[in-house]
């Protein structure tokens, strides 16, 4: 489903050019739980949003679900990615203008599902993590927590092949992880595709493999 091969990145700054991927060799099968480690500065956020189609490599073959993404136009990465990826932020980007049922259906309203079906499904969401009490609530009324839960329903609303999870249990307390980490099993037990990015070797049991990350390489193991 995804491969990347010899990826390489690099930004250029005023006289200065930072090496940030230097030649990622990775693939991820159809239904694998992948968790990426790795200190600030090693490269996973930075694969990640390749991953995600929102950033280009500056060197190197990229292939999702047999597409090569080198070269097509923004229009096609957009439905690719409303279609076949899921995010996860670590920095949540909800809308502050909207509630958080309106924050949720935005993927369902770009997919075009009509305004009472997509509703609906938000709402099952909410009222399986028990935030059926946060429908109504704006952004600002939301603690942290509370606004890292929303975007994560908001990522799976639409059944995604591929999760991208920046982090997803950091604001949440260990309850909240637990049933947040439950979700994520079930949907990969389901076929789900999922790259994590995470902190917390807790995680781990939760994933088919591990992707250490140092210094823009990547070296693996198994955890499973």
């Amino acid at each position: 489903m995804i491969l990347l091969k010899d990826i390489k990145k690099t930004y250029y700054g005023k006289e200065v050019e930072t090496k940030v991927l230097k030649g990622v060799d990775l693939s991820v099968a159809k239904g694998e739980f992948v968790c990426v480690y790795g200190a600030s500065g090693s490269g996973k956020s930075t694969l990640l949003n390749l991953l995600g189609l929102l950033d280009d490599p500056t060197d190197g073959q990229y292939e999702l679900d047999g597409i090569d993404v080198k070269g097509l136009r923004q229009d096609r990465l957009a439905k690719l990615r409303n279609k076949k990826i899921g995010f996860i932020f670590q920095a949540y980007h909800l809308i502050p203008e909207l509630n958080a049922l309106e924050n949720i259906v935005v993927p369902l309203g770009y997919a075009g599902v009509a305004k009472k079906e997509r509703e609906k499904q938000a709402r099952q969401l909410l009222n399986e993590f028990s935030m059926a009490q946060l429908e109504k609530k704006y952004i600002s009324q939301l603690s942290g927590g509370e606004q890292q839960r929303i975007a994560i329903l908001r990522a799976i609303i639409n059944g995604p092949d591929i999760l991208l999870a920046d982090e997803p249990t950091g604001n949440l307390d260990q309850e909240n992880s637990k049933i947040v980490m439950a979700l994520l099993s079930r949907l990969n037990r389901q076929g789900m595709t999922i790259v994590m990015v995470t902190h917390d070797t807790t995680l781990a049991k939760y994933g088919s493999r591990v992707i250490y990350m140092a210094d823009g390489h990547i070296s693996e193991k198994p955890t499973r």
